[in-house]
This record gives structure tokens, sequence and C-alpha cells, in this order.
């Protein structure tokens, strides 16, 4: 048997060509890099344990999964024509379902700044499809020549399922980013904000080990006398029975004992903890940009009224908006122009029955909408004679002019 060092038996493994994210917090664990001030690892799964978070990325996510994203053609008159496009069914024949797609689409880019959608084609090479690919799975980068001069374009090297990395081009998979200070990449709220989400992990494992592990009595008891523990065990169970649940309520507790009882009550920093949890709340809602009143926090105004309504109106200006516009020019790159994508809002900032009913009713006596285009918005079936103008209940050809030619807004 031939001799060998001790170094010589270790097993070799064949280099591969894995990509390892350097926002993986496993990676910063292995180079024993604190990840944040609290020392606590933020990740998709205990950033998304926090309910705060957790409610402010599905509102988002699951609010914009549910428009309609729908595609359109400016014509020639100044008319806009409604078009079928792959996005119609964008995860494919066999893949997600629309809201499914839009839904995991914009998790990926709220969590991790970006998402990553790789093209399916036919038979024919027309675009039928996008398959999301997990954002820690891609690493992008920028297209160089032969002689190493950047061109402007980029590639995406992605670890697919099976394990092998492939590089792809822009025509093969579209990127979708968010905020960016380089234009390669958006920025990760999972990476931007760890100080504040490991702060709040934190607190979550500290209520945890209070409750575990700390004293959640009512009040302590001290005995005059010296007692046995048989003894002291009698008077702790007769206690109970005098004192203790809904049935004692009421009544006179009668001791034949001498003891002095302290009642426990909640130190000034067990308070100033249960604030500073309250405070990581409207620190995610100022991450996420959605009100405190929406991640079921009402103690500091009231959960009805003319200013709750504004606020909720002011979330799919404010900060939905901001997510959809990314979406709709990135994608529209994928149609042929002037084909262009767009996100309908008409069904979240639809006003109240009333509301909707007296200004329906204003727009049709104004000559701007037909009875039957108005009894359609109300999902009623039309009326005969109801697809003509009138301007206050008489028709536009009675009045002897020109139905209103709309102008252009000043810009």
């Amino acid at each position: 048997m031939r001799w060998t060092w001790p170094w010589q038996r270790i097993p070799r493994v064949a280099p591969t060509n894995e990509l390892i994210s350097i926002s993986d917090p496993a990676l910063a664990s292995y180079f024993n890099v604190q990840p944040n001030y609290s020392g606590v690892p933020v990740s998709e799964s205990t950033a998304l344990g926090i309910s705060a978070f957790f409610r402010a990325v599905t509102l988002i996510s699951t609010t914009i999964a549910g428009l309609p994203l729908k595609t359109y053609r400016d014509t020639v008159d100044g008319q806009r024509q409604r078009l079928t496009s792959w996005l119609d069914n964008p995860g494919g024949v066999d893949g997600q379902t629309p809201f499914e797609w839009k839904e995991t689409c914009l998790l990926h880019l709220l969590l991790h700044g970006n998402t990553y959608l790789k093209h399916v084609f036919n038979v024919g090479g027309a675009l039928i499809g996008a398959v999301p690919i997990h954002p820690l799975c891609v690493a992008p980068e920028w297209e160089k020549d032969a002689a190493g001069r950047y061109t402007g374009r980029k590639l995406f090297r992605a670890t697919l399922d099976n394990g092998r990395v492939r590089t792809f081009t822009e025509a093969e998979m579209t990127q979708v980013m968010g905020p960016s200070l380089d234009g390669l990449r958006g920025l990760s709220i999972l990476g931007v904000a760890r100080n504040s989400l490991g702060t709040t992990i934190a607190g979550d494992r500290a209520a945890a080990k209070m409750f575990k592990n700390g004293a959640l009595i009512s009040g302590l008891v001290t005995p005059e006398d010296d007692l046995e523990e048989d003894e002291a065990e009698a008077v702790k169970a007769g206690l109970d029975s005098r004192t203790a649940g809904w049935e004692n309520a009421g009544s006179i507790a009668f001791v034949s004992r001498k003891l002095n009882f302290t009642p426990w009550t909640m130190s000034a920093e067990d308070a100033q903890f249960l604030q500073s949890r309250q405070f990581q709340i409207e620190e995610i809602a100022r991450w996420t940009g959605v009100a405190p009143h929406l991640l079921m926090q009402t103690e500091k105004q009231t959960s009805w009224g003319t200013g709750v309504a504004e606020q909720n109106r002011g979330l799919g200006r404010f900060t939905l908006s901001g997510w959809t516009g990314r979406f709709e020019q990135r994608l529209s790159l994928t149609l042929s122009r002037p084909t262009f994508c767009e996100f309908e809002y008409a069904g979240l900032e639809r006003p109240t029955p009333e509301q909707e009913i007296d200004l329906l009713i204003k727009q049709v006596n104004a000559g701007l909408l037909t009875l039957n285009e108005a009894r359609r918005i109300r999902n009623l079936p039309p009326v005969p004679g109801g697809d003509v103008l009138r301007v206050g209940g008489v028709a536009l050809a009675d009045l002897d002019v020109e139905p209103p030619v709309p102008q252009e807004a000043n810009a």
C-alpha cells in the first residue's frame, strides 16, 4: 500500500460555474460578516415573517395583480384601440394564471428590486409568454464586443432549475428594475432596509423569549411565617380557588394566614419595548409607502371618514403607480410599435355607488355619454333609443349643433 500525505487524501471537487449572489445571507454568514446592526440575518423568509411587512408587500402585489393589464394602440384619428397580445395570458399556455404571474413579478420587484422574465417563443418565433426567474438566480452584466468595449446592452447569467448556467440576451430576457443607482440592477428593499427589518426581527425574537422565559404573573405572595413546601402549595391552591376565575368576581376572599401581596406590574422598560415594536410598523409603512391604517394600526387615527378614503386613493396615486409604470414601459418594449400596454385603474378608483350614479347622470345630461353607455357601466341591459347623445334631455340632432370635439389639454 502506497503511503500518502494527509492532504492528498482529501477528495477533489470539480469546479462549477454555479453563481452565488452577493446578497445571499449565507455568503455573509460564511465570511462572518454582520448583516446589519442587530446581527440578525434579513432574508425573504425572515422579512416576510414580520406581519406588517408581509401585509404591506402582499397588499401592493395583490392589488396590482387584480388590475387588468391591457394592450392598446393609438389610431390616426386619435382614438385608442384595444388589441390582444401575449400579455393577456403572460404565463404562457401551461404557466401561471395572469393574477399569479403579476403577483410573482411584483413580489420579486418589491423584495429584490428586480424582476427577470425569460421569454417563451412558439415554433414561429413569436413571443407567447414569459417565465419569472428568481432574482437571486440571475446576475446582470454589461455586454462587451470583441474589442472589450461596452455595447450598452445587457447580458443575464441565470442559474436554471436543472443547475445549468445560461446566458440570456435582452432579446431573450426582460428585466424590470426598481430604483437603481447604476442602471444595471435595482435596489433591493431587503438590502436597503436591512437595519430596520433586522431590528424588527430581533424585537420579535426578544418578545418570544420574554413570553417563553419571562415572569408573566399577576403578583407575588410572601408569608410572614416559614412554610414547608407542601404547606406553600396548599396556600397557593387556596388563593387560586378563592381569587382566580370569573366565578370569584365580586366575592370576598378569606385567607387564614398572614400573607403579603406585591402586585407585579409592567416596568417602564417593558412599556418602552412595546412602544418600540409599534414604531417598527410605522417604519415599514415608510419603507413600503403603505399607510399605517392599511397595516391594521389605527391607534393614531379613526378607521373611517373622508380622511382615510383620501389616503386609500393616495395609495394608487403615490405608491402603486410607481410600480405599475415600470412594468408598463418595460413590457411595452416587447410589443410591436405603436402598441403599448397599460394597467387599468378604473376598478380600483371607482367611487361609491351613490357618487357613480350621480356622475353618470351628469355625464348623460351633458351629452358626454349615451344612456346605454351609462347603463353598460352599471351592468344594466340597453334600452331602445338609448344610443343617442342628449343634452338636457334633448337629442343633439334636434339642437342643430355638431357634437363637441375633444381638445388636447394644455401642457
